[in-house]
């Protein structure tokens, strides 16, 4: 294995598909990104001068280490978390938290809800009519993401050490659209700089919008959509709520949902897209890059 390890560099793109699961977690986390990286990307990573916001995402997971990351990082501590900076009434109702799916009661749940794993990103079950929901398929979905550690798939810090459990909670819809529309800020340093709409349907689109809420041409991966969003009545108080949360962070994703013409917070991202996705361009890339600010390496 280590020899494989070695020719990294050569053979890049086989490493990692060759390597069972034992064999990877054993693979240190610097090595790992530098082999991801370059598998992905194409890129070698510069890890001692990076310049690129990939570069200095893989960057922040080696070098800053706080640990109030992983209460971040953790959908039911989140939530706790977020309450105290922003208040109760932006916070999606808990119907209950458990360690074990056999835990939960199914006979007292509402007909509609969300169950899914607080220290992933795939353990997601949403449930429209409880009476049609699949038990069987979804205990083994949750079983299944309980069992892994989703740390060691990008090596992303924050998650390494949450405790794995189940959060089962309010089912949010809009009176106005079919799927729950998420705005998701790039916050900077404390300060958002952009934000953007995912829309999936058969295929993925990211639009782009700067502060004024103005789109932009960034692509980050995926295209745009020909979607006209347009800019929600409380899009300012959404700004000051990302920047709130995201003081003193050198890079931080506060997604946020307007529903019915509230806002209630979804989740924080430290990595975006795991530092993996290729911009459109390599002045993309620098240009988000040079928004952020390293820190002194922290870890703890």
């Amino acid at each position: 294995m280590f020899k494989q390890i070695l020719n990294y560099a050569k053979h890049p793109s086989d490493l990692l598909k060759d390597l069972d699961n034992h064999h990877i977690i054993k693979i240190n986390d610097k090595t790992y990104l530098k082999i991801r990286y370059k598998r992905r990307t194409g890129k070698k990573l510069n890890l001692r001068h990076p310049k690129t916001f990939n570069e200095k995402l893989q960057w922040l997971k080696l070098y800053d280490h706080n640990q109030k990351y992983t209460k971040m990082a953790d959908k039911y501590e989140a939530k706790k978390y977020v309450q105290k900076i922003i208040g109760k009434k932006y916070i999606i109702p808990t119907i209950g938290i458990y360690d074990d799916f056999d835990e939960i009661n199914f006979n007292k749940l509402p007909k509609k809800f969300v169950i899914k794993c607080t220290h992933d990103s795939g353990g997601l079950i949403i449930c429209k009519d409880k009476k049609t929901l699949n038990i069987s398929q979804a205990r083994k979905k949750i079983n299944k993401s309980l069992r892994k550690n989703y740390y060691y798939s990008g090596r992303e810090w924050p998650y390494k050490n949450i405790k794995p459990r189940i959060i089962v909670e309010k089912f949010i819809e809009d009176d106005t659209i079919d799927d729950l529309r998420d705005y998701k800020f790039m916050c900077f340093n404390g300060e958002p700089q952009y934000v953007y709409i995912t829309v999936k349907n058969d295929n993925i689109f990211e639009d782009y919008y700067d502060m004024d809420f103005k789109p932009v041409n960034i692509k980050h991966g995926f295209p745009r959509s020909n979607i006209n969003f347009q800019k929600p009545a409380l899009f300012e108080k959404m700004k000051d709520i990302a920047r709130r949360l995201s003081k003193d962070i050198p890079f931080l994703r506060v997604d946020l949902h307007y529903v019915n013409g509230e806002i209630l917070f979804g989740e924080m991202t430290f990595y975006d897209w795991a530092g993996f996705m290729p911009f459109e361009t390599d002045e993309q890339d620098k240009k988000f890059g040079s928004l952020i600010k390293l820190p002194k390496r922290r870890r703890k």
